[in-house]
């Protein structure tokens, strides 16, 4: 039995040029927690927090329902979406938006955050 290969889609950070890969089937949030940047929130990932606003520039994607409580119609027509919500298909540049755009950018792993502390 031959194994599938697994795509992997290459998501760039606009403001930075910083760029990290995505899974196949992995939402983009996903992805930028896997960065392990202190800071980026993980609970929610289901659309309901609204906190993982981005707006992709460039590339294509399949999006999942997302309240209009957080992401209007006009958002939509924008390409601002929550990165919880939207799946890349290829490779995708984005600019992260709101509360999550310093932790991204500017956070610190994790594991070095500790380190520092100690």
């Amino acid at each position: 039995m031959l194994a599938r290969r697994m795509n992997m889609h290459k998501i760039t950070l606009v403001e930075s040029k910083e760029s990290f890969p995505c899974k196949d089937g992995e939402h983009v949030l996903g992805a930028m927690v896997r960065l392990g940047r202190k800071g980026i929130p993980s609970g929610c990932r289901g659309g309901a927090c609204g906190v993982c606003k981005v707006k992709v520039h460039h590339g294509y994607y399949l999006q999942r329902p997302m309240s209009r409580c957080h992401i209007s119609v006009e958002d939509l027509e924008n390409q601002v979406v929550l990165a919880c919500r939207i799946f890349p298909s290829a490779d995708i540049h984005i600019e992260v938006l709101g509360k999550m755009k310093n932790n991204v950018l500017y956070g610190k792993p994790k594991n070095q955050a500790k380190s520092e502390s100690q």
